[in-house]
């Protein structure tokens, strides 16, 4: 992603504030795995996405028209020795010339030098709770400010929740951050298709789990987005297994729900198909009901619609088909209204996607769900969940879980299904399984 991108997300945010206002981003911290081992580091999805800095230890200060440059990062100093060890670093000299700040100071300076910034700072736009010593270091810093007003030194006068401001505006993706995830969801397509192909009776669920992880990084995209769920037969059932330890079986369905990171950009895809290949015909009738639900929500993703219209569409397809199959007695229009169809649909049918599986930005505006505006990307996610020890159904239903999940672009005339090239028609998977 090219720093003009960067440089316009940080000019869009500095037109929201005045002169003598000062906005404090902190990245994420490094995190320990065990002992000496660190996770691979991933910064601060609002930092990243106003900075294009990827390295930990570091703190962006944003202070339109101010005269010595708007754009200030704190970050590590070139250090030969820990370079040879850990990779080379920007430096103070890289911050300005690769990452386009106009000034740079050592990370070690930020106690010294950002409480006489916010000497002449107006408001503080900071995001409470995004980093732990900022978070307790700033409110001691302000008051130091303010007890020199005998002085003529006023400090701020109010601190505004960044955090809001930031994640509308991520909220709706450019064209850089859309090919990001165009790219991101071809990928982790990609994975779900050589799973779809590998999968045989017997593999073991994390066998799979490897097939997706090999795929995405082939193409460029090293990093799983969330920790791959592989659930074969009532495994399917629980929301967020991620054991993937199970052997798979013959005449089981296996529900696989997995995205990668793309230029830190995530996809989200779950499909579900049989073991060995061919539905049962009790299994096509309850996948077919849960692909005729996400095509129902699908239909309602377009600018101006409520981003709640695509569960409510589901829900009632989902609900009623319950009740054609004998899942579900009762009216339609009361088992909606009282829920009844949480038994074996308890979650949500859509939620953000971006920089975070599950992305920032409201849902609300005011009390009523927001309209669906371009440049919106959210998942269409229906699912059907029926527990093994789920007595009160007929046998034949039991241990079955389904899913299907797509990524979608809010378009200006409708949507585009960033994840179409996952195979999800019964037709389609036997064929590909099969091929």
């Amino acid at each position: 992603m090219r720093m003009t991108e960067f440089k316009k997300r940080r000019r869009s945010l500095m037109r929201m504030m005045s002169k003598g206002d000062i906005a404090i981003l902190p990245t994420a911290p490094t995190m320990t795995r065990s002992r000496d081992v660190e996770h691979p580091y991933r910064p601060d999805s609002d930092f990243y996405y106003l900075t294009g800095f990827a390295e930990p230890e570091a703190v962006a200060v944003l202070r339109p028209g101010h005269e010595g440059g708007e754009y200030l990062l704190f970050c590590r100093e070139r250090d030969p020795e820990k370079e040879l060890w850990n990779g080379l670093r920007a430096g103070l000299e890289g911050a300005k010339k690769r990452y386009g700040a106009d000034e740079a100071l050592a990370i070690g300076k930020l106690h010294e030098a950002l409480p006489r910034m916010l000497e002449s700072s107006e408001r503080v736009y900071y995001a409470i709770g995004s980093h732990d010593e900022l978070d307790r270091r700033l409110p001691e810093w302000i008051a130091l400010t303010r007890a020199k007003s005998r002085s003529g030194i006023r400090g701020p006068r109010e601190i505004v929740a960044l955090d809001l401001i930031l994640h509308e505006m991520r909220l709706f993706k450019d064209k850089t951050e859309i090919e990001a995830m165009r790219q991101s969801a071809a990928a982790a397509a990609e994975g779900h298709k050589r799973m779809m192909r590998a999968c045989k009776p017997g593999m073991p669920e994390y066998r799979l789990e490897s097939e997706f992880l090999h795929e995405c990084a082939h193409h460029g995209a090293r990093q799983a987005s969330y920790s791959a769920i592989v659930g074969g037969g009532a495994n399917a059932c629980i929301l967020h297994y991620t054991e993937n330890r199970d052997l798979l079986r013959d005449g089981e369905l296996v529900l696989i729900d997995a995205g990668c990171e793309f230029d830190y950009y995530a996809s989200d895809i779950t499909r579900t198909f049989p073991v060995n290949g061919v539905f049962s015909s009790v299994q096509k009738e309850l996948y077919q009901l849960v692909l005729d639900a996400q095509h129902a929500a699908i239909a309602e993703v377009w600018p101006g619609n409520s981003c709640d219209a695509p569960h409510k569409a589901a829900v009632r397809l989902l609900a009623k088909g319950l009740i054609r199959l004998g899942l579900l007695k009762g009216p339609l229009s009361r088992l909606i209204k009282k829920e009844g169809y949480k038994r074996f649909y308890m979650h949500r049918t859509n939620h953000w996607l971006g920089m975070d599986v599950h992305d920032v930005g409201d849902y609300f505006q005011g009390d009523k769900p927001r309209p669906l505006q371009p440049g919106m990307v959210l998942t269409i996610e229906p699912g059907l969940y029926i527990p093994r020890d789920c007595k009160e159904v007929a046998k034949q239903w039991r241990g079955i879980g389904i899913r299907i999940e797509d990524d979608v672009l809010v378009t200006a005339e409708g949507h585009e299904i960033l994840s179409a090239a996952a195979p999800k028609e019964i037709d389609e998977i036997e064929a590909w399984m099969a091929s």
